[in-house]
């Protein structure tokens, strides 16, 4: 008995393209991949290179043009990448499916709002797609540990920083009292608060500075207590990365989730359970 294929013309169709779009395993998927990378990285030249006053006021006209057309170009990719993906409202809200959308507003919204065309400049982030295109799986598997090692120190974290704000707020209290009397700029509790954040990350601008000796010894704790508060969050983090053990994973998309990451031999989405071929 012969087989009847699957779904109609429409669905093909959807399956050829999310093939194309949303995997580069494919000769065809790289070739759409590779070129999209390169209209992003022209793009984002043509913004930071209008940002130059003297390339902007002789070639205003041609920025503009290539503006236009860089937005057609991802207008169309991001309306096909609807029609194809099978959950249109998990792609929208995805990381990149937000990425998508952002980077082409700023255009259409130029011409409400002048200037806004800078904001282009996040399509950069589109560029992150590198690491599945050109198969970087091992990068993009570190880069999936390191996440995940912020996710699991996340409370670890909040509790260091809130008793690191308390601090800030103790010690800002403290030299507002020390020092408010003699230093104009020690001159309200949320400013002397700035300081001490500035001064416990060592980053030290100078605009504010004790002159009473009490003021200056305090000044000096802080500065030491600021080095030991810095390798806390390193030794958390450190902690949960060795935790993590390494593992094979593709950078095939799931065509029901859009979710990447599954192993070399899954025959199935870990995430939602699906069938990993893109059937219509």
């Amino acid at each position: 008995m012969k087989k009847q294929p699957k779904g109609n013309g429409n669905d093909a169709l959807r399956d050829r393209l999310f093939t194309i779009i949303f995997e580069a395993d494919t000769p065809k998927g790289r070739l759409f991949d590779v070129a999209l990378l390169i209209s992003i990285i022209l793009s984002v030249l043509v913004v930071m290179l209008e940002s130059i006053k003297s390339f902007s006021t002789l070639y205003h006209r041609v920025f503009a043009i290539l503006e236009w057309v860089f937005t057609g170009i991802f207008t169309l990719e991001y309306l096909l990448r609807l029609y194809a993906v099978r959950r249109r409202v998990k792609y929208v809200f995805s990381f990149f499916g937000v990425v998508d959308l952002v980077s082409i507003l700023p255009t259409y919204l130029s011409l409400i709002l002048g200037g806004a065309q800078s904001l282009m400049v996040i399509r950069v982030l589109r560029l992150l797609r590198v690491f599945r295109i050109f198969k970087l799986t091992s990068l993009l598997h570190q880069g999936n540990i390191i996440m995940a090692a912020l996710k699991a120190s996340r409370e670890k974290i909040s509790i260091f920083l809130y008793a690191v704000l308390l601090l800030t707020a103790v010690f800002g209290s403290v030299m507002y009292f020390v020092e408010g009397g003699v230093n104009e700029k020690f001159d309200s509790i949320p400013r002397s608060i700035y300081w001490c954040i500035v001064t416990i990350t060592t980053v030290g601008y100078g605009d504010i500075s004790p002159v009473t000796p009490l003021g200056q010894f305090l000044a000096s704790m802080l500065m030491v207590i600021g080095y030991a508060i810095i390798a806390v969050p390193t030794g958390i983090i450190t902690s949960e990365l060795m935790k993590k053990t390494p593992e094979k994973i593709t950078t095939q998309v799931c065509p029901h989730c859009l979710s990447e990451g599954h192993d070399t031999d899954a025959a199935y989405c870990k995430y939602c359970g699906q069938n990993l071929e893109n059937e219509g």
